[in-house]
């Protein structure tokens, strides 16, 4: 069985990574035209910087929770073929054990160049005159995917979708394209498509079957599942 799972923030927030769309929301305490946009990093490159400081000592301080450790177990089982995509800029699903993890929304922990596009680990604390190890240029940037610009390794992904026995989205709104299509290019192509949830999203009438509960509680009885060959 090949499997894609999509994982949002939701699969983060019982790690103490907060939630951006959700009331209280990352997204209600900041203007995301300021710190999530091409343009507000023009504006103010400092105060970017100083928001992606903070997410990312906070991702480095989280632990990866029960549902980051059975998804590792899945991906990393000789039965079921499991690919993780993520929309999440932490690296709990790596830190948990999971290989091959996609991140379509790149990764706090690390830098990129807006001169000659490198990217390397970050340091705990960046600035925007931070030289680019390979060019010498700057500004630098955190490598994170803003709104407006184009997600990472989508061909990939598309890829990986039309192939797919069974999609799976765990912890994510289901609101933001390309990835809220997905379920539509996997049920496309046949493949069996599921939610999980703390609460139903917008689009779960788009998926066959929808699991309701916390991320740590349903995710590792799902996975169970899936490796005894039961569901």
């Amino acid at each position: 069985m090949r499997i894609v799972i999509l994982t949002g923030a939701g699969i983060s927030a019982e790690s103490g990574l907060g939630t951006f769309r959700d009331k209280g929301g990352l997204w209600s305490q900041y203007d995301l035209a300021e710190v999530a946009t091409p343009e507000g990093f023009a504006r103010n490159p400092h105060q970017v910087h100083d928001f992606y400081n903070a997410r990312r000592e906070n991702a480095a301080r989280a632990k990866p929770n029960a549902a980051h450790v059975a998804l590792a177990r899945l991906n990393g089982t000789d039965g079921p073929e499991a690919a993780i995509v993520t929309q999440n800029i932490d690296d709990l699903h790596e830190r948990a054990g999971s290989r091959g993890v996609i991140h379509m929304h790149g990764e706090v922990a690390r830098s990129l160049c807006g001169a000659c596009g490198s990217r390397w680990d970050a340091a705990p604390e960046t600035h925007p005159d931070d030289p680019c190890p390979e060019c010498g240029n700057c500004p630098t940037r955190p490598d994170v995917v803003w709104f407006g610009e184009y997600p990472y390794r989508l061909d990939e992904i598309e890829r990986l979708l039309r192939n797919a026995d069974l999609f799976a989205a765990i912890g994510t709104s289901g609101e933001v394209y390309p990835a809220a299509g997905f379920v539509e290019t996997a049920h496309a192509n046949g493949s069996r498509t599921v939610e999980i949830n703390l609460e139903p999203s917008q689009g779960a009438s788009r998926f066959q079957d929808v699991i309701v509960g916390r991320a740590t509680e349903t995710v590792p009885v799902w996975v169970d599942g899936l490796i005894s060959g039961e569901s």
